[in-house]
């Protein structure tokens, strides 16, 4: 049975773009975005919990984030875990809400999220030709052992190359646009 499965390429290259394309919504822009709190983990009941389980985070103004915190003993612990998440947002309690004024980036923070918004981008683009490498040996593999023709291999091999192109490109269009949003707010 040959190894090789372009459907199975295919579904690990797709999943290192989504994974880029998640990592950028939390890049912070200059607007009040939801995804900005995604990565933020919070020290409740004697673990570390996402804050989307402790709490619920809306954007009720443009430049503000709203954290409804549902049980009031956890209200310190998620406004620890915001302040240590290196976000540049310093919490303001008011009752059981928590308010994040979302500040104006300077010029340095844009370059430097900008690039960061490249790293994560090159994170992706390596991910993406580990699996073309992967898959380039398990066709070279089936080709040893009899399971496909040298023709099938170099026919399958272009097929991976023109996927790793695709989704090369798809990671430096996302990482372009986020690039862009960020250095013109």
């Amino acid at each position: 049975m040959p190894q090789f499965d372009k459907a199975d390429v295919e579904r690990r290259m797709k999943g290192a773009v989504e994974a880029l394309k998640s990592d950028l919504q939390g890049l912070r822009t200059g607007r009040a975005n939801t995804t900005l709190l995604d990565p933020v983990q919070v020290e409740v009941y004697g673990s570390m919990m996402p804050l989307s389980q402790v709490a619920t985070v809306s954007a009720p103004e443009p430049r503000m984030l709203s954290v409804q915190v549902w049980d009031k003993s956890n209200m310190h612990a998620v406004e620890k875990a915001i302040a240590y998440a290196n976000l540049g947002l310093n919490p303001i309690i008011d009752g059981q809400t928590l308010r994040l004024p979302i500040p104006d980036l300077t010029q340095e923070r844009r370059k430097e999220l900008a690039k960061l918004a490249g790293q994560y981008a090159e994170k992706a683009k390596i991910a993406i030709r580990n699996v073309r490498r992967d898959a380039m040996e398990s066709l070279k593999t089936d080709e040893k052992k009899k399971e496909i023709s040298e023709d099938d291999r170099k026919r399958s091999e272009d097929q991976v190359q023109k996927l790793t192109d695709q989704y090369v490109k798809d990671t430096d269009d996302a990482a372009a646009k986020k690039e862009q949003e960020i250095l013109t707010q």
